[in-house]
């Protein structure tokens, strides 16, 4: 499943309240902590992030204290005792065996100890596969057999809904339209590489005018200021959004197309704006530029509340009207 599947499954689990311990599989980088964080604030609960890797099982079970001739485990204080929220034990498998041991008992009997989970708490957990060449331990069959498994896996639609949403640099998001292969990318010999996450640090670094090399790699960089180049070129794009676009053509190089698309939905930030770049679009461009404006631009104005006001101004005008009659047909056909 993609990240946007991922997070619908997820959010389900928690609207029918299942407390079935879920593990997620995926590549580094690709946001399965994020997502899961994102899932707590949006239904109000508390996040508990334990990075198993980084812990004893003494951490975890607590430390014996005697107390009356008897020697009783005193939890940790980052385990709930109390409220409603998710614990998340992320890098499970990169945790040695006897950590992992020490986990199952959490996942299973949701108690380690003298530490029980509280009944309104979910246990899901997070790892990191083998093949993504992740320093990752065997997980045991009976530990694996507790859990749901979600495989996610990076998917750069998910991916570019997300960074429009966020604000992510217009120049970001065209350079990984025009070269999705790079939203992750794997580079053993390299401490940089490219993924979703390096790419979210990359965009800061962007706004910063500092140098991305040192989030997503030199080589990738490269590519990126190559792109950049070609930015110089692209046609002014506040004419058209004034409705005055009559004389400026569509560029040829796939790559500039790529980049005033992408513009063009960054800067309609309204339904007016919106309109007019849709009017100039079907006059310039083929229907495939055409399509990937709107299907980018619709949950935009979905999110601000402006989808019914262009849906209005649409009604209005036969050549938008003409053009999706003709969309439909050869959808169909």
């Amino acid at each position: 499943m993609n990240p946007e599947d991922l997070k619908t499954y997820l959010d389900r689990l928690i609207t029918n309240n299942l407390k079935i311990s879920t593990m997620i599989w995926g590549a580094p980088g690709i946001g399965k902590s994020s997502i899961v964080s994102q899932l707590a604030t949006l239904h109000q609960l508390e996040f508990i992030d334990i990075r198993l890797s980084q812990l004893a099982p003494t951490d975890l079970r607590g430390l014996p204290v005697a107390e009356d001739g008897v020697s009783k485990w005193f939890p940790p204080e980052f385990l709930p005792a109390h409220g409603r929220g998710i614990l998340f034990l992320d890098e499970i498998n990169m945790a040695p065996p006897a950590m992992q041991g020490m986990a199952q008992q959490l996942i299973l009997d949701r108690r380690v100890g003298s530490y029980t989970v509280p009944e309104d708490w979910f246990v899901w957990a997070a790892g990191n596969r083998r093949e993504d060449r992740a320093g990752v331990f065997e997980m045991p069959a009976p530990l694996a057999n507790r859990f749901l498994h979600l495989q996610v896996e990076a998917s750069f639609e998910s991916f570019k809904a997300y960074a429009l949403s966020e604000g992510v640099h217009e120049q970001i998001i065209s350079f990984l339209s025009f070269r999705p292969t790079l939203l992750h990318k794997i580079d053993p010999q390299q401490p940089a590489w490219c993924s979703p996450r390096s790419w979210m640090m990359a965009n800061s670094l962007h706004h910063s005018g500092l140098d991305l090399a040192p989030a997503i790699g030199a080589a990738a960089y490269a590519e990126f200021q190559s792109f950049l180049v070609m930015y110089h070129t692209l046609p002014d794009l506040e004419p058209i959004f004034a409705g005055n676009g009559d004389n400026i053509p569509f560029p040829l190089e796939p790559s500039a197309r790529y980049a005033t698309t992408i513009g063009l939905t960054v800067h309609a930030t309204d339904a007016d704006r919106a309109y007019c770049a849709f009017q100039w679009l079907i006059q310039v461009a083929t229907t495939e530029w055409v399509q990937l404006f709107i299907s980018d631009l619709l949950g935009l104005l979905r999110s601000r509340g402006q989808l019914g006001m262009l849906a209005a101004l649409i009604d209005k005008d036969p050549s938008i009207q003409q053009f999706l009659q003709d969309y439909r047909q050869l959808v169909r056909g």
